[in-house]
């Protein structure tokens, strides 16, 4: 028996929770558990409804070791699939060293207090993981996660060195909102209005937010206009592959969000600091997130596609070699199977692929993880098989240059 406890219910732990029952035969026990018990019972409902599988719901506040720690024993789960918030990262990790449970996130770990993410919080806990003789394997999403696995797949079967990388993420989406996020807002507002970086000739270039920029031309989408940002696989793919001469992040934005975004900057809604508000303390970006459409409340007449992949330079038998690997994801056939929407689905069908290779013992081995380090056929054959099938071009012209 397989049993897994999910911590978080937005549209990612409702996506993960979703597929992890459509694959009951690894899953054979599943609990999901947030703050707000309300949201796990809506979507275990909707599983009953529509995959005829019964899921346990629980509540817990992630960010208190103590009733994560109480949470796992009640329930004693092999793995614990953390798709809660960022910030929550090392107290259920705390929570899982204390109970010897095999953990996993899709995002690294980022304090509260600061608009800063990187992964040495997480890698400091290796010792410790592997001293327990758990595993904890980290950003197991689309972008951190697949992104880092076709980064891996292309060194094992395309490369024999990587010169050049480009992760390319394009929403070509539309929700018919006039103004939303499609995952967390804090998170991701936080994530792109601070400063860029990218990695080049062994050193980290810093720009200012959103300064790079142009058309890239998208499979089945066309030219949108992509923006260089500060991505945390960054981090990790340089690290694990030294041959790399530069890394670079890139996600498109429409207009109008980004006149959204400039408004909603100026007047100090984007902000981090507390402020004082009617006698109370109150953070102007939770407060925006709070009025702002919930991620999860999207899915429902969402058209258009995403398209997310890696577009990598380097050398195969002495001669220059090039190699796009990537996934089209459409939102409305993503709202018809687990009544999600595609970046949601994109997130949430990588956790539990990882999550599915972890419990198979295809990925299983103690320590602290990044999704590069495993090995990544099992994980491209889950794709293809389980509503994230991946494409490939060799030795074709990239849809930019270098």
């Amino acid at each position: 028996m397989s049993r897994v406890l999910i911590i978080g219910a937005g549209g990612v732990g409702s996506v993960v929770a979703h597929k992890c029952a459509m694959n009951s035969d690894v899953f054979t026990d599943i609990i999901l558990a947030s703050r707000t018990k309300s949201k796990c019972d809506k979507i275990a409902a909707e599983i009953r409804e529509m995959h005829g599988v019964t899921i346990r719901t629980d509540a817990v506040d992630a960010d208190v070791v103590a009733e994560m720690v109480a949470l796992i024993r009640k329930y004693e789960p092999k793995l614990v699939i953390n798709v809660a918030l960022p910030y929550q990262d090392l107290p259920i990790m705390d929570a899982c060293l204390e109970t010897r449970t095999h953990y996993m996130d899709t995002a690294n770990y980022e304090p509260k207090d600061v608009a800063k993410f990187e992964y040495s919080w997480q890698w400091a806990y290796k010792e410790r993981f592997e001293q327990a003789g758990i595993m904890a394997l980290l950003g197991c999403g689309f972008d951190p996660g697949a992104t880092q696995v076709f980064t891996a797949y292309a060194a094992k079967h395309h490369f024999d060195e990587m010169h050049y990388l480009d992760i390319v993420d394009c929403n070509a989406g539309n929700h018919g909102k006039a103004f939303a996020t499609n995952f967390n807002p804090e998170i991701n507002i936080r994530e792109i209005t601070q400063p860029g970086r990218y990695w080049e000739n062994g050193e980290w270039v810093e720009i200012p937010a959103m300064s790079q920029h142009k058309p890239i031309d998208y499979p089945e989408i066309g030219p949108k206009e992509s923006y260089v940002l500060y991505h945390e696989e960054l981090e990790s793919l340089v690290k694990n592959f030294p041959t790399l001469k530069r890394a670079r992040f890139w996600m498109t934005f429409g207009q109008a969000y980004l006149t959204h975004l400039e408004v909603l900057q100026n007047v100090g809604m984007t902000s981090i600091q507390p402020i004082n508000f009617g006698g109370q303390q109150i953070v102007p970006l939770e407060f925006l997130k709070a009025v702002l459409p919930a991620p999860d409340t999207l899915g429902e007449n969402y058209s258009g596609q995403t398209s997310i992949g890696c577009q990598i330079k380097g050398v195969k038998d002495g001669e220059d070699r090039t190699y796009y690997i990537w996934n089209n994801c459409d939102h409305a056939e993503t709202y018809k199977e687990v009544r999600g929407q595609a970046v949601s689905y994109t997130t949430g069908v990588p956790a539990m692929i990882g999550a599915m290779l972890m419990l198979r013992g295809d990925w299983m081995k103690a320590g602290v993880w990044n999704c590069e380090e495993l090995d990544p056929d099992p994980f491209i054959e889950q794709m293809n098989k389980q509503g994230l099938p991946v494409q490939e071009r060799v030795n074709v012209p990239l849809p930019h240059e270098y």
